[in-house]
């Protein structure tokens, strides 16, 4: 994809804020993991600036379908992910393809009717690339 975004750079800090993001993401802490990931949104300029928010407002509708507002779940995956769509499959350290794919999912889901009680196992999980370029390579 020649037209991608640059790889976000982070420093020493802001890529452990990013794994401890990760991290509550995918132990469902979806609350704590958009605070988390917004204290490193912050302090972002650039490209990447929509990929963090994009991952924030996909942990904010995981928390709200866990919390049974699905209207405010649907809204929330709809706007995180046209903010990821402009992203390659990995980017930032991250599966993202993968992540986007989940999340659609559940998108998919909450618009049929069928989002019943969603279990941590199954709900999408942010999954780090195994290549080179990822967060913290500054």
């Amino acid at each position: 994809m020649s037209d991608s975004p640059p790889e976000p750079s982070l420093d020493e800090a802001e890529a452990a804020l990013f794994a401890r993001g990760v991290l509550e993401f995918n132990t469902g802490y979806f609350f704590e993991c958009h605070e988390t990931l917004e204290d490193l949104w912050q302090g972002v300029r650039g490209p990447s600036r929509d990929f963090y928010q994009g991952l924030i407002q996909i942990a904010v509708a995981l928390y709200h379908l866990g919390r049974g507002n699905l209207a405010g779940a649907r809204s929330l995956f709809e706007r995180g992910l046209k903010r990821l769509e402009k992203y390659p499959s990995r980017y930032g350290g991250i599966e993202l393809a993968t992540l986007r794919d989940e999340a659609r999912v559940w998108w998919a889901r909450i618009e049929q009717g069928l989002a019943g009680e969603p279990e941590l196992d199954r709900l999408p999980k942010i999954r780090v690339a195994r290549t080179e370029g990822g967060p913290g390579n500054t």
